[in-house]
């Protein structure tokens, strides 16, 4: 079975076919997904979503390029939500530098009190870290040390620290930027780290595997990048499979609720199937 550690099923690219996507779930090995906020009013969109598909769980957070907004009393409103049944994780959160917006330091306040906030509600993180390596790691080190429960979401920078990163408790998402010609120090990370710190994951409906890249991706193509592990790595699909599947539910712990239901794709009610849209 394949789980789909980070995905944006809320988001419009699927308002008009999610069930039916959901539905064939089953056919192409998935179990299962992990739908994961950005802003504020992507806060109760995953939330219905998880509580509409038995397929689908929630992680609740602020991306960096959307903090801005953020105040400490919208941030305890989203610290309520954590004790949700299908909440799993906090995120995604971090640092972005690409764009610069918003200022980095304000970046930094709200990645440090929303890892703070993960650790009083015990659940794990989701980063995201683009450009700001150097900054990611001081803070996480800083923040958690060796706190043993998240995962550095579509992994972009060098094998070493990859390394480091696995040293201190978190995995590694992989997705379908493995699969692309210019993917080189993925592939290379992924040759380094453990297979048993590697989860699986789309960041849908964006970075789409070879050869759907630039087309909407969705929780459908990761065996493409599941085979391409196995590729890298000279061993069975079938184990990359098994293995990151087991490191989904380390990740999420998710032995500890009750497993998604593959076999039926369908939403609960016929009015859950437009909570996804915005």
């Amino acid at each position: 079975m394949i789980f789909d550690t980070h995905s944006h099923y809320n988001d419009e690219a699927f308002q008009d076919d999610l069930p039916a996507i959901v539905r064939q779930f089953p056919e192409a090995g998935i179990c299962g997904a992990v739908n994961v906020a950005s802003d504020l009013s992507s806060i109760d969109e995953v939330l219905a979503l998880a509580k509409a598909y038995p397929q689908f769980y929630a992680a609740l957070g602020i991306h960096p390029s959307d903090c801005a907004p953020l105040t400490e009393s919208r941030l305890l409103l989203i610290q309520e939500k954590l004790h949700e049944p299908k909440v799993v994780a906090v995120g995604e959160i971090g640092l972005d530098y690409h764009y610069d917006e918003p200022d980095r330091e304000m970046q930094k306040k709200w990645f440090r009190r929303q890892l703070r906030m993960a650790q009083e509600a015990d659940l794990p993180v989701i980063i995201h870290s683009r450009d700001a390596a150097q900054d990611t790691m001081q803070i996480l080190l800083e923040e958690q040390g060796h706190f043993s429960g998240g995962v550095i979401h579509c992994y972009s920078y060098s094998p070493e620290m990859a390394e480091q990163f696995v040293r201190m408790g978190y995995y590694i998402g992989v997705g379908g930027v493995v699969t692309f010609k210019n993917g080189r120090r993925l592939k290379e990370t992924v040759q380094r780290i453990p297979l048993e710190r590697i989860v699986l994951e789309t960041d849908c409906p964006y970075m789409a595997p070879v050869p759907h890249r630039g087309e909407r991706n969705s929780s459908l193509y990761l065996p493409l990048v599941a085979r391409e592990i196995a590729q890298l790595l000279q061993i069975q699909e079938e184990e990359v499979i098994r293995v990151t599947y087991e490191n989904a539910k380390r990740l999420y712990r998710l032995d500890e609720r009750k497993e998604p239901a593959a076999e039926n794709g369908e939403p609960s009610t016929d009015e859950d199937m437009g909570v996804h849209l915005r």
